[in-house]
C-alpha cells in the first residue's frame, strides 16, 4: 500500500533468524559483592567494557517511570510491538520521507542489543521486531527489562544502567535523583554525542527533553522537574569501587569462570578500616604498609582484610597482600605461651615468675628496654610482655609441645631452615601470616577453640574448628590481656589486646578481641626493611583500637566459665603452683621417677553414659612416680590439693573436652586431654 517491499517471509525470517543470541549477556564483567550485595569491587569484561548486570528491584522506580515516559508508554500492554506507533511511523515516512517520531519498543531495542550492530535499514527493523515478538515469548516484562538494563550503551566502555550510575554519579542505581534517572534515560540514544564528561551541554539538554516529556506526561511535578533541570550533569567520570582489591585479585585468579564473587566481607568496615590505613601510613613513612583483619567470633566470618594500605602505591607494594605473608610475629605467640602452661597445670596467672637474668644454652634472651622486674606474677609478665619469664614458662611447656599445639589449631609457622624448636620460636623466631594469627586468637573469645574463617560464601564450608586451648586457659588469656595498658589512644579495659615487635624494628603487630570480634594489625614493609622506631605498642596498637572504634557498640568482655580457679595473689593457689620452679619440665623428664598419669590416657575416650540417663559418676585418676603431695587439676581448676596418694576422684560435670594434670612437690607435672561422652 505504500510501495514498500518485504524482503522475506515470515517463515524465511524464522528459517535464517533461529533463536535469539543470548551470549552479550554472558559477557559481564567479573565483580565481587560483600554480605549484604553491595558493590566492593568490579573488572572489565574480556572485551575492555564495563558491563554490570542489574535486577529490576535493584533500581530505582522512577528510572523505569521516566524511561517509559520518553520511550515506551505503552510497555506493560503490547506484546514486544507498539503498533499504534509503528504504524504513525510508517505514515510519516510515506508522507514525509522520514519517521519523525520512533516506533522503537523497549523489547526491541532489547532485542536489537542482544545483535551485532546493524545499519538502519527496513531488514533491520523487520530483524527487531521478529525478535522482539521472540523476547515476549520467552521472557517476563520484567527480564526483557533486565536484558535493557544490562546492555544499553552509556559512552565509552560503559554499557548497562548499573556502570552507568557508578561511573557518572559514583553509586548504585538503587537511589536515584529525578534528574540523574532522566539523564540515563536520555544517554542510550545517543551515548557518544551526550556522554556527560566530553559534552555536558548536549548531555543536559537531553536529559531536559526527558524531563520535559515526563512533565507532559504527568508522572512527575512541575516542582521536581524545575529542581531536576537545576542539577548539574557530571563533568567526569568517577572510579569503580575498589575495594579488597588484594584479595580479589587472589579470588579471580583462583576461579576465572566466577562472574560473581560472594564475599563475607561488610563493605562500609572494608572502606573505613583502607581509609584508616591509608591515611595512618601517610603519616608513618612513604614505604611502610599496613594490613588489617576483623574476624566475627560467632561464626568465623571475615568481615573486613586489608592487604595493604595503597593498592596502586608501587612504593608500599600494595598490590602484596600482607595479612598473608609470612612475618615474624614478635611477642604475639606469648599469649599461647602462657595458655599451654596454665591448660596444663604448670602455671596460674597469679603463679610467681622470675624476671631475672637466665641463660639457656647458648641463648641469653633479655626484656625489650634490658630491665629486670625480679619476681613476678603470670599476669603482669604477660601484660607488660616480659621476655624473661615468657622464656621461663616455654622452657617449662617445651617449644616442640607449644608448636604442635599450634599447629594442631591451624596456625602454621614456618621455622628458619636448618633450625631445631628452640625457645626463640616464643619471641617471634618463626613465620606466621596475620591472617593466621588472628584466627588463633579468636580461639580465646570462644572457649578455646579457633574458628574455620570463611571469606568466600560460595566456598563450601570446612568445617575445621580447632581447640587451641581449654575454656578456662583461654579466658584466663582474656582476662590477662583485657588488663594490658593501652595506647595513648584507647581506653584501659576496653578490649583484651596484645602488641608484638620483631627483631631489627621489622614488623610491629597489634591484635585483640573482645567477645564478638577479632582484629589483627600488621605494620612494615613489603620489602622487610628495617624501620627505626617500628614497635607494635606505638605504631600497630593505636590502629588495633582505631579498628574497634569504626566496629561500632560496647566492647563486650568475654564470659568467665564455670570452674575457674580464682585467686587474688599466689598465696591462694596450692603450693606448687605459686611459684614456677626451676627446671620443671625438665625434673620431670630426668627424674628417677618421672611423674605420669597413668589413667586416663593421652586422647582417651570417657563414656559417661550420660546418653542411657545415668547420673554422673566419679572418675577415679591415677598416677605414677614423682613425689608427693600432689595436687590434681581439671581444665586450670583444682580438684584435690595437697594429697599424698597417687589418686584423685573427679565428678565430671558433662559431655566434652577436659585437660587433666598434675603437679608433684618439684613442681614436675603431666597432662592429658580426653574427651568425655
Amino acid at each position: 500500500m505504500l510501495g514498500l517491499t518485504i524482503p522475506w517471509s515470515v517463515n524465511e525470517l524464522q528459517r535464517r533468524m533461529g533463536p535469539p543470541d543470548l551470549s552479550a549477556l554472558q559477557t559481564a564483567s567479573t565483580f565481587a559483592l560483600d554480605r549484604n550485595g553491595v558493590l566492593l569491587r568490579a573488572f572489565a569484561a574480556p572485551d575492555g567494557r564495563w558491563r554490570l548486570p542489574a535486577k529490576a528491584e535493584e533500581v530505582d522506580p522512577k528510572f523505569f517511570t521516566l524511561l517509559k515516559a520518553y520511550e515506551d508508554k505503552r510497555y506493560e500492554n503490547h506484546s514486544g510491538v507498539d503498533v499504534r506507533a509503528l504504524a504513525r511511523a510508517l505514515w510519516q515516512y510515506a508522507t514525509h520521507g522520514r519517521a519523525l517520531s520512533g516506533a522503537s519498543t523497549l523489547t526491541m531495542q532489547a532485542a536489537r542489543l542482544l545483535e551485532p550492530r546493524a545499519p538502519h535499514t527496513l531488514a533491520a527493523k523487520l530483524k527487531q521486531i521478529y525478535r522482539a515478538k521472540q523476547l515476549e515469548a520467552r521472557f517476563s516484562k520484567k527480564q526483557i527489562f533486565e536484558i535493557y538494563l544490562a546492555l544499553a550503551p552509556y559512552g565509552g566502555n560503559v554499557e548497562g544502567l548499573r556502570a552507568a550510575s557508578l561511573a557518572y554519579f559514583g553509586k548504585e542505581p538503587r537511589r536515584l535523583s529525578t534528574g540523574e534517572a532522566a539523564l540515563l534515560v536520555a544517554l542510550p540514544q545517543a551515548p557518544e554525542a551526550r556522554r556527560p564528561d566530553h559534552a555536558p551541554a548536549r548531555a543536559q539538554a537531553a536529559r531536559d527533553r526527558v524531563i520535559d516529556r515526563a512533565l507532559a506526561a504527568h508522572v512527575i511535578t512541575a516542582e521536581d522537574a524545575r529542581r531536576a533541570k537545576a542539577e548539574p550533569p557530571p563533568l567526569k567520570r568517577k572510579d569503580f569501587p575498589n575495594l579488597a582489591a588484594q584479595v580479589t585479585d587472589q579470588l579471580v585468579k583462583a576461579h576465572p569462570d566466577r562472574r560473581v564473587l560472594r564475599l563475607a566481607y561488610d563493605a562500609r568496615l572494608q572502606k573505613s578500616l583502607e581509609e584508616l590505613a591509608r591515611r595512618k601510613c601517610e603519616r608513618l613513612g612513604p614505604k611502610l604498609t599496613t594490613a588489617i583483619i576483623v574476624i566475627d567470633n560467632h561464626n568465623g566470618h571475615v568481615l573486613a582484610h586489608v592487604g595493604g594500605a595503597d593498592y596502586f602505591s608501587k612504593d608500599r607494594a600494595g598490590a602484596l597482600d600482607m595479612a598473608r605473608a609470612l612475618r615474624s610475629p614478635g611477642s604475639t605467640l606469648k599469649p599461647f605461651i602462657y595458655a599451654t602452661a596454665f591448660a596444663e597445670g604448670l602455671a596460674h596467672p597469679e603463679t610467681l615468675l622470675d624476671d631475672s637474668p637466665a641463660r639457656y644454652g647458648l641463648w641469653r634472651p633479655v626484656n625489650f628496654d634490658d630491665t629486670f622486674h625480679g619476681t613476678v606474677t603470670a599476669r603482669k609478665a604477660l601484660q607488660f610482655s616480659l621476655n624473661l619469664p615468657a622464656a621461663q614458662l616455654l622452657n617449662a611447656v617445651g617449644p616442640a609441645r607449644l608448636l604442635a599445639r599450634l599447629r594442631s589449631a591451624g596456625l602454621h609457622l614456618k621455622l628458619p631452615k636448618d633450625s631445631d624448636v628452640g625457645l626463640a620460636i616464643g619471641l617471634g623466631g618463626v613465620g606466621a601470616r596475620l591472617i593466621d594469627l588472628t584466627r588463633a586468637y579468636a580461639a580465646f573469645a570462644r572457649d578455646g577453640v579457633a574458628p574455620d574463617l570463611i571469606e568466600n560464601l560460595d566456598d563450601p564450608p570446612k568445617a575445621e574448628n580447632r581447640r587451641l586451648t581449654e575454656p578456662a586457659s583461654a579466658w584466663q588469656i582474656a582476662d590477662i590481656l583485657r588488663g594490658a595498658p593501652p595506647p595513648d589512644n584507647g581506653a584501659a579495659g576496653r578490649i583484651a589486646f596484645k602488641t608484638g615487635t620483631s627483631y631489627g624494628y621489622r614488623d610491629a603487630l597489634a591484635i585483640g578481641f573482645d567477645r564478638a570480634h577479632t582484629i589483627g594489625v600488621w605494620v612494615g614493609r613489603a620489602d622487610n626493611g628495617p624501620v627505626p622506631g617500628l614497635i607494635g605498642r606505638q605504631v600497630a596498637a593505636p590502629i588495633l583500637f582505631d579498628a574497634f572504634a569504626r566496629l561500632g557498640g560496647a566492647n563486650e568482655p568475654v564470659p568467665r566459665p564455670e570452674n575457674v580457679l580464682q585467686a587474688r595473689n599466689s598465696a591462694d593457689l596450692p603450693p606448687p603452683l605459686r611459684h614456677l620452679r626451676h627446671g620443671a619440665k625438665t625434673m620431670a623428664a630426668t627424674h628417677a621417677n618421672p611423674l605420669k598419669i597413668f589413667f586416663p590416657p593421652e586422647g582417651a575416650r570417657i563414656d559417661l553414659g550420660l546418653s542411657q540417663g545415668r547420673d554422673k559418676s566419679d572418675l577415679t585418676l591415677k598416677a605414677q612416680g614423682g613425689a608427693p603431695p600432689f595436687t590434681w587439676t581439671v581444665n586450670g581448676a583444682p580438684i584435690q590439693q595437697a594429697a599424698a596418694r597417687h589418686e584423685a576422684r573427679w565428678t565430671p560435670d558433662g559431655a566434652g573436652f577436659a585437660r587433666v594434670s598434675v603437679i608433684d612437690a618439684n613442681g614436675a607435672s603431666d597432662s592429658v586431654l580426653v574427651r568425655l561422652e
